[in-house]
């Protein structure tokens, strides 16, 4: 009987320990509905600050001054400081709370977005702008881990579908917004646009959200440091390359000094014992596929967008405003096929629809490529429009599922942080590259000579969202991947743990 109860000790308190993080970590009556608008919500304000200023430049110059190079930081201050501290803003909520921490984020971006509304000048717009960015980096990541907690694991894909559904709309609609509220309203009224939308979530956020953390160890600073920097470094030389020349002194060193600063991060969090962002994550196919076609995605969907947002306006003479509208079947079909694509991935997993998804982003941009002319007519475009919409919206929603279930439960914010600052860097890329490759082949002398530079970086924006398909492949399936999952936490626990720790829950992989 001593030998029984002895042995029943340690699975008692587990089930004691289990018991009290389900506590910590169960949401509220209607936390799952609340969960999702405030998060969703959050997300959308965040991801809609990265286009949202482009089609608003030319008034903000008018009212404020400024060179162009200045005009330019008004756009590059928000995303420099956004990707940078990404995975830092994620470590922070594991650390400390993870409501706690996004409700500090959204407090920063909501009192950066009415400064920079206010800014009575181009250098105060733009050190709001990146104040912005640092709130928007500490909020993001933990929308992705604050909606996990609150949605039961069967659930999960139609949550990720809508939250997915709501970024992918505020990324691509973006310059229709800015330029829309500059046209009919002002330009002040892109950033006054977030702060009632901030003031309404900060008290539900409060009140509706519950808490969790992740494993509670001690911030990673010397690994914040190198990842920040390098990061830092490779996205303002690709930030300031068209601008500044890719043969400058300050693009050269951002981009050799923030390559050996990324070097050095994993070869210190290789070692390190608590890093902020373990590598042997990396060794898992379903994390690395799914974070490299991330970056590949957003490099060809962000450049893809800025260049022809510019061609239906420059070229065909489309208003801001017309030009949105007339992306639409690109820009609005995640709201509608998302959703479903969340239910398909519960069904037949993460992987095909996510891979679908890109291959039909691919050759609507391939298409784009093949009918643009300098008075091409709105009929001929719409088919490559719509197909890249649904390939836009069978992307998103999968995505997160597999990010999220790629990891363990306590890792999650930390592969959110990963992620996001991985598709921030692929949009800053594909902006660079293809805007590059635009000034090489074309330019703004005649329309003829946008379209000469446009077609080229479409079908290289093709080609790279291709690139994210076959990555998206490299996820194993379903059976596979639990199987890499349960080595990994058989590694875990047979690994000493550290004096604070929580349980490992079983996690469910979506993967297939």
């Amino acid at each position: 009987m001593s030998q029984q109860t002895e042995q029943s000790a340690p699975t008692d308190r587990a089930e004691q320990a289990d018991g009290k993080q389900q506590a910590e970590q169960t949401p509220r009556r209607g936390g799952v509905v609340w969960a999702l608008v405030i998060t969703s919500v959050a997300g959308f304000m965040a991801a809609l600050d990265n286009l949202v200023v482009t089609t608003a430049l030319p008034s903000i110059r008018k009212d404020l001054g400024g060179a162009l190079d200045d005009l330019e930081w008004t756009v590059s201050a928000y995303t420099l400081t956004f990707a940078v501290l990404l995975m830092f803003g994620a470590a922070l909520g594991d650390r400390f709370g993870r409501r706690r921490l996004f409700l500090a984020g959204l407090t920063v971006f909501t009192g950066a977005s009415a400064a920079a509304a206010m800014a009575p000048g181009i250098d105060s717009l733009i050190a709001a702008r990146a104040v912005q960015g640092v709130g928007a980096a500490i909020m993001m990541p933990l929308t992705l881990t604050l909606l996990t907690a609150a949605v039961p694991a069967a659930r999960r894909g139609m949550a990720y579908g809508i939250w997915g559904a709501v970024n992918g709309l505020a990324v691509a609609s973006g310059p229709l917004i800015g330029g829309s509220l500059t046209e009919h309203v002002s330009w002040h009224w892109i950033f006054w646009l977030n702060v009632p939308l901030g003031l309404a979530l900060l008290p539900l956020a409060r009140l509706r959200l519950a808490e969790s953390h992740g494993t509670g160890a001690p911030l990673d600073v010397p690994g914040t440091l190198l990842a920040s920097g390098g990061l830092f470094g490779i996205v303002y030389g690709l930030v300031r390359g068209p601008a500044d020349g890719w043969t400058s002194p300050l693009v050269l060193t951002g981009l050799f000094a923030g390559a050996a600063l990324l070097v050095g991060f994993v070869l210190y969090s290789v070692r390190a014992k608590n890093p902020m962002l373990p590598m042997r994550l990396f060794r898992s196919r379903a994390f690395s596929g799914i974070n490299a076609a991330s970056l590949l995605m957003f490099l060809g969907m962000f450049g893809s967008i800025f260049l022809l947002s510019q061609y239906m306006q420059g070229v065909l003479g489309y208003s801001p405003t017309e030009a949105g509208l007339r992306m639409l079947p690109w820009t609005g079909m995640p709201m509608l096929v998302a959703p479903i694509a969340g239910i398909l991935s519960d069904r037949i997993g993460g992987r095909p629809v996510v891979a679908t998804g890109l291959f039909f982003q691919a050759v609507g941009l391939g298409y784009m490529a093949s009918v643009v002319t300098v008075d091409a007519s709105y009929a001929i475009q719409l088919p490559g429009l719509i197909i890249s919409g649904i390939g836009m919206a069978l992307y998103f929603a999968p995505a997160a599922n597999l990010v999220m279930s790629s990891v363990r439960p306590q890792e999650q914010g930390i592969a959110s942080g990963a992620n996001n600052a991985l598709r921030e860097v692929g949009g800053a890329l594909g902006i660079a590259v293809m805007g590059s490759i635009f000034s090489a082949q074309g330019g703004y002398e005649s329309a003829q000579s946008f379209v000469d530079g446009l077609q080229p970086a479409l079908v290289v924006g093709s080609a790279v969202v291709a690139l994210a398909g076959i990555a998206a492949l490299v996820i194993p399936a379903r059976r596979r991947a639990a199987d890499e999952l349960e080595q990994e936490q058989e590694v875990a626990v047979s690994t000493p743990a550290p004096a604070v720790s929580t349980p490992v829950p079983e996690l469910e992989i979506v993967g297939r």
